[in-house]
């Protein structure tokens, strides 16, 4: 399922590159989706990015960490898992910009795009279920761990959300940790007390 998302999302992208009409089409506008009525873009935004870099590292990151919690869901669910996993990333995309909504709802200008936010709640679900995991990231040669990870790349999307000046929901990926975390502690049984465990707290 993991696999099969990033491939959509790609491929949507990588069209948009191309497509400008589609791309406005499918980003995320509070604006439109209040006063037009255009509720599908809460879901499309996360299938159009800023950029090559913008993609690249979303897709590389939702890789890197996906697997982990749809296997994870799939040892406490069975088969279900599959579903669980899917409805828990799409949960992620629109519960990470339900803030950005009520702020901007009335702002015509304002847009954002990108899978972070559901990304960001992969991200922390997956270093809630197996804290002790690491990551390698080019040029880096060493592996660094997941939870530590998690912290640099979400100090620096709320760095960015102060800061930056492109088209990308960086709120998301806070309230998108948010939705991660809380949904994988009800989803997974006993999940809070083995991050206790394997932390060594």
């Amino acid at each position: 399922m993991n696999i099969i998302i990033i491939a959509i999302t790609v491929i949507v992208s990588i069209m948009a590159f191309y497509n400008s009409a589609l791309f406005e089409r499918l980003k995320f506008s509070p604006y439109s989706i209040k006063n037009r009525k255009e509720s599908w873009r809460f879901g499309s935004y996360a299938l159009v990015h800023a950029g090559w870099l913008h993609l690249f590292i979303n897709m590389f990151v939702l890789y890197s960490f996906g697997d982990i919690v749809e296997r994870a869901f799939r040892m406490v669910h069975g088969p279900k898992g599959l579903l669980y996993y899917l409805l828990f990333y799409i949960g992620g995309v629109i519960f990470s910009v339900l803030f950005d909504f009520g702020k901007y709802k009335n702002n015509v200008y304002y847009s954002a795009v990108g899978a972070s936010g559901a990304v960001s709640a992969v991200v922390f679900s997956s270093i809630l279920i197996f804290p002790r995991g690491s990551i390698y990231l080019f040029p880096i040669p060493f592996s660094i761990p997941s939870w530590l990870f998690g912290l640099l790349y979400l100090a620096y999307m709320i760095y960015m959300q102060k800061h930056g000046r492109d088209n990308v929901g960086h709120s998301a990926h806070f309230w998108g940790a948010v939705f991660g975390m809380v949904m994988t502690i009800i989803l997974i049984p006993g999940v809070l007390h083995n991050f206790v465990l394997q932390m060594g707290f």
